[in-house]
């Protein structure tokens, strides 16, 4: 019988090599697969410091007490440059929200300024309506990764190996351990030690890689701005009975100046109807917030009188337009002659 060392390099070179049992046997996983065996896998890197930034959650190792009395698994909201490796900004939460996401990349955007490119998975967060309409308006290419292909993502990946096995290592024995003091922790050794600590990678640490590197981010907006600019659209129908709309279960009213309007658009986020807008369905400029219906304060009686609608006055006067009056003395100095002939239907007079 031959050894073990003889069959094994006989099915090394036959390509026989050991593949990894996968729980999940859906269609995607399957078409993943295939292509994973069809396709070649490169690692690449972006040229430019802001060029492409990597965003993922991570389920932490340990537990943290919560306020209510609960225990509960903090996830970490991390995001990478790809070129320095630099954390933009790290941060424990205790969801994975489309909200969370939002709070932790606008953080992200404030220290750092505006990258051109955002490297995700498809998760339930990243795929919200609000996440991409923000990205959109601030001008940053979304490239998620390929369905159950997390290779894509490698550099994120390799982050959490080092979180895991430097810092949560270091926090064995210690047993309070809240969010807050997590946090605090956390942004402590990322600063202090992940940043001026030498990366294999690029033989050198990140925070000098981010500084001596050729820069192509651009600067972030105002927190009102950007705050603006992470909502999603919706087009809503005006009752002509009580000048309201219908918005997530809740109605808002319209102020009687827009009464007119059959059709209003509105800009707000799904977890913050204090902030519903409504908008220019052209430009996107806001004109003025909705309110929620108050039954209580309409039931004292006093109302507005409508003002009256302003009808456009009639153009009177014979005098050219503006337009026309500099196309006639453009034409009278070219020198050319009159392009038509004048027709004399009427006979002429007898002398």
């Amino acid at each position: 019988m031959p050894s073990y060392a003889t069959v094994r390099r006989f099915m090394k070179r036959a390509g026989l090599r050991r593949r990894r049992n996968k729980p999940r046997r859906t269609s995607g996983a399957e078409q993943a697969a295939r292509r994973l065996e069809a396709c070649e896998v490169r690692s690449y890197e972006a040229k430019h410091v802001h060029a492409l930034w990597h965003l993922d959650f991570h389920h932490g190792s340990r537990k943290v007490p919560t306020r209510v009395g609960a225990w509960a698994t903090p996830l970490m909201l991390a995001v990478i440059d790809d070129h320095s490796r630099l954390i933009c900004h790290l941060q424990w939460y205790l969801d994975e929200t489309a909200e969370t996401l939002v709070h932790g990349l606008g953080q992200a955007l404030h220290k750092r300024g505006l990258p051109r490119a955002l490297m995700s998975d498809n998760g339930s967060a990243m795929q919200a309506e609000e996440f991409g309409a923000g990205l959109h308006a601030l001008g940053i290419l979304h490239e998620p990764t390929l369905p159950y292909s997390p290779y894509q993502n490698a550099k994120q990946e390799s982050f959490w190996a080092t979180l895991e096995g430097r810092l949560m290592a270091m926090l064995e024995g210690v047993e309070e351990l809240t969010l807050e003091r997590l946090n605090t922790i956390t942004q402590a050794w990322v600063e202090q030690d992940y940043h001026r600590s030498v990366h294999r990678e690029i033989a050198t640490t990140p925070l000098k890689r981010y500084l001596d590197a050729p820069n192509v981010g651009r600067p972030c907006p105002d927190g009102e701005q950007l705050r603006r600019a992470f909502r999603l659209r919706v087009q809503r129908r005006q009752r002509r009975s009580d000048g309201t709309i219908s918005l997530e279960g809740k109605r808002f009213e319209v102020p009687a100046r827009f009464g007119h309007l059959e059709q209003v658009h509105l800009a707000y986020a799904r977890w913050d109807l204090r902030a519903v807008e409504l908008v220019d369905p052209h430009s996107g400029q806001g004109l003025c917030p909705l309110y929620p219906l108050d039954k209580a304060a309409n039931a004292s009686g006093e109302r507005r009188r409508r003002a009256p609608l302003n009808e456009p006055e009639p153009v009177t006067g014979t005098a050219l337009p503006p337009l026309l009056r500099k196309l006639l003395a453009e034409y009278a100095a070219t020198g050319l002659p009159p392009a038509y002939l004048p027709k004399h239907d009427d006979p002429e007079p007898d002398a």
